[in-house]
């Protein structure tokens, strides 16, 4: 018993350094596991809301897209009638 506390006095450095070792890999081995748990729950979220929010976000540019060619139409229409309305004037009629 006198022989391991005469080694462990002596190697005390030794004995600290490798505890401080195994704390360290530990605090990273439970930095890993937090950051995969983390990861993993972020993609369950997204594998759950995506396909719905993925369907709304369609639902609303189709919505954009349609008004859009509403107006593009409406435009169109408006620029014959001037066209039509100018052309009239100088006494020529597109075919």
């Amino acid at each position: 018993m006198t022989q391991l506390k005469g080694w462990v006095r002596e190697n005390s450095t030794l004995i600290y350094f490798l505890i401080a070792q195994f704390v360290a890999i530990g605090a990273a081995g439970a930095s890993i596991l937090a950051y995969f748990t983390k990861l993993e729950t972020r993609v369950s979220i997204m594998e759950t809301r995506g396909a719905e929010y993925t369907v709304s976000r369609m639902s609303k540019i189709d919505e954009r897209i349609t008004v859009l060619e509403q107006k593009i139409n409406t435009n169109e229409d408006s620029i014959k009638r001037i066209v039509d309305a100018l052309t009239r004037e100088i006494g020529k009629v597109p075919k």
